[in-house]
């Protein structure tokens, strides 16, 4: 599926401050990286973003790019950027392949870095209309661009007395050990934890003032937590559980300590309170509560303005599960499905989540979310991108079934199923694939009956009502036969 505002930009054909159409036809014809491309890279990243699109000439026609190179060409351009051999530092980016009147397009988002990016190592691009600029040996059109970047990125604030012995060195160590080389991440190897943070630009110098020192985003992603509370004692995540206690709560978690380890303990929180229900993708079992989760609490401590002092906040009813954030927001409105436009708002954060896995491309976690959550919670997401970012995710019918184990059985709906206290139990107990066997021994009905009798009056019932569905249903009854809760229900 075409993104709406992608498919209007390439239909309008007009390039502009934040559209690049990029031939990529070389002599063989089969398409090739255009080696221009780099300046727009760096002007679009310099300046305010920008979308570019392989495949297109300057006059919006679409000539496309073979499907023989296309794979090899997403490769070679994707290592290019991010190894900071073409541009340093180097950038994130990632490309999307759409086929548009039976041709093969790329398309790359350029976002509005926090950092001023150079090519080659040495030449500043920046973007006028649709042109590329050298700005190298303009110094006041540096020293604007260096300002400006200070300006537009809290997490780019520079603390001048912190010191390397503030930040927490496991965090670091964690970091030394899953960089890589070979693949555009960096290779931390060998460098001290100084180097480290300098090399993950976690530690700047304001060319306007000529102050330096560790950044906001270095002490927030590394820093102990004394530290993080003495420079933002504002800085805190809430996380309610109100389903039994709808005044108070019935668990809570508040949390104030480093970002990575803010995500683990949320994550950890979230498992103890929603279920993660069998669910099938093509054959294929997706964690989707554990996906739809990650993407839910990246997206507030990557995305959070972190110079308002609003308390970030997740709540579980039964009714939905809303998440409130801090947020400077650059295209006001609510979010739709398909007219995601990313902006990231800590670009710096947002590198670090990328290197331990947990931060994709920049908007797919919004996707994600609009995907994942109807199917996890029944009811569709509703996302306002204002000064507060709040997510609410409607829970309904089945998607009640999902919250904890000692409460799912209490919030089903069973007005219009009509089940057995025997049937009952079994969506309560089923939350993970069981065999007959299983689900049999930890049901209360072996002293009324046996096994035999128990799948013809409980098990094929919740069957026929479509409430769970077998693990292989081509075979009823293999021996490796095992039953799960059906959450599309």
């Amino acid at each position: 599926m075409i993104p709406n505002n992608i498919q209007k930009e390439i239909k309008e054909g007009k390039e502009n401050k934040f559209i690049e159409f990029k031939a990529a036809q070389g002599r063989d014809r089969l398409g090739e990286i255009p080696k221009d491309v780099y300046e727009t890279v760096c002007s679009f990243s310099n300046r305010y973003g920008g979308n570019i699109y392989f495949g297109i000439q300057d006059d919006g026609t679409i000539l496309g790019i073979s499907s023989t190179r296309i794979n090899e060409m997403i490769k070679n351009f994707v290592t290019v950027i991010q190894s900071g051999k073409k541009i340093t530092p180097p950038l994130y980016l990632d490309v999307d392949k759409y086929e548009i009147e039976g041709k093969n397009v790329l398309h790359v988002f350029v976002p509005n870095s926090s950092q001023v990016h150079r090519m080659n190592g040495q030449i500043i691009f920046d973007r006028n209309n649709d042109s590329d600029i050298d700005i190298t040996n303009n110094t006041n059109l540096v020293q604007q661009m260096y300002t400006r970047k200070q300006s537009e990125y809290t997490e780019n604030k520079i603390y001048p007395y912190i010191q390397v012995e503030d930040f927490k060195h496991e965090l670091i160590e964690y970091i030394r050990k899953i960089s890589v080389s070979g693949n555009g991440e960096l290779n931390l190897t060998g460098k001290t934890d100084l180097e480290i943070l300098k090399s993950l630009s976690m530690y700047r110098k304001d060319y306007l003032t000529g102050e330096e020192g560790f950044t906001l985003a270095g002490v927030l992603t590394f820093g102990k937590d004394e530290v993080i509370r003495g420079i933002i004692p504002y800085f805190a995540i809430d996380v309610l559980i109100r389903i039994d206690d709808n005044e108070r709560y019935d668990d809570r978690l508040r949390i104030s300590t480093n970002l990575i380890d803010s995500y683990s303990k949320i994550m950890d929180f979230i498992s103890k309170h929603i279920n993660n229900p069998f669910y099938l993708k093509k054959d294929k079992r997706i964690e989707i509560r554990d996906i739809l989760f990650r993407e839910i609490i990246v997206n507030m401590l990557v995305h959070r303005e972190y110079s308002n002092p609003f308390v970030s906040r997740i709540e579980v009813t039964r009714k939905d599960i809303t998440i409130e954030n801090a947020n400077k927001p650059v295209h006001p409105g609510k979010l739709k499905r398909g007219e995601i436009r990313p902006y990231p708002k800590n670009p710096n954060i947002a590198r670090i989540f990328h290197m331990i896995g947990l931060v994709d491309e920049i908007g797919s976690g919004v996707g994600k979310i609009f995907d994942l959550a109807p199917i996890l919670l029944g009811g569709e997401p509703i996302i306002d991108n204002e000064d507060h970012f709040t997510v609410t995710l409607p829970i309904t019918g089945n998607g009640l079934s999902n919250l904890s184990n000692q409460t799912a059985i209490n919030y089903f709906d069973n007005s219009q199923y009509s089940l057995t206290t025997e049937q009952l139990n079994v969506l309560k107990i089923l939350t993970s694939p069981m065999s007959a066997k299983e689900i049999y021994n930890l049901s209360e009905y072996k002293n009324k009956g046996n096994i035999n009798s128990y799948r013809v009056s409980v098990i094929n019932v919740l069957l026929e009502k479509g409430l769970i569905q077998r693990t292989i249903p081509d075979k009823p009854r293999s021996s490796n036969q095992k039953y799960y809760r059906n959450i599309t229900q």
